[in-house]
């Protein structure tokens, strides 16, 4: 693989280990052990049995626990401690071409895996602020088919999935500041402010 789609790979692996850690390590193993994409030489690791079954068991049990509010919370929590290594460890093996991790791509992929991991988290934590539950079980099915699309774009063309990661990043945010303006105005007893056309 050239330069610019390795780079592209580690940075959208480490964004989504943020967003859905063990189906990133499982999908990303499945597409090296079935040959769907040449795996850089730290990244091979993914593609053993005991990796795919590990990261394959815990997606399922993510898989539930993200559906039911509260738990989500307290899930995404506990895995900032996991997510962020994680997203770290998979963004420098990408960019190692001899297997050794540099500490500015460890660097990096922990920065992009804690932003896309905060987004998540802030966004849930919102919606869980939301009496009815159809809201939390769309977020989190939404988040499962992101992961999957975007790894599956990421195998076939790396540069387009590293766009659209950026894409995603900017409109979450940009939501997630909206939505935090409209909490604050109703938690202070002021309705949103509108604008005058």
């Amino acid at each position: 693989m050239p330069e610019a789609p390795l780079f592209a790979l580690g940075l959208v692996l480490a964004w989504l280990a943020g967003v859905r850690v063990y189906l990133t390590v499982f999908g990303i193993g499945v597409a090296g052990a079935l040959g769907w994409m040449h795996l850089p030489p730290a990244l091979q690791v993914t593609q053993s049995p005991w990796v795919l079954g590990a990261a394959g068991l815990l997606a399922l049990i993510e898989f539930f626990a993200d559906k039911i509010p509260g738990v989500d919370s307290a899930w995404d929590l506990v895995h900032t401690l996991l997510r962020v290594p994680a997203g770290a460890f998979l963004a420098a093996a990408a960019l190692s071409p001899d297997g050794h991790l540099g500490a500015g791509a460890l660097a990096t992929g922990a920065g992009v895996a804690f932003a896309s991991h905060g987004l998540k988290a802030g966004t849930r934590a919102l919606l869980n602020a939301s009496p009815e539950p159809v809201t939390n079980w769309t977020a989190s099915a939404g988040e499962d088919a992101a992961t999957l699309g975007i790894l599956a774009l990421l195998i076939a063309h790396p540069l387009a999935a590293f766009a659209l990661v950026l894409l995603l990043s900017l409109l979450v945010a940009l939501a997630l500041a909206w939505l935090w303006r409209r909490v604050r105005a109703v938690l202070r007893g002021r309705p949103p402010r509108r604008r005058v056309a």
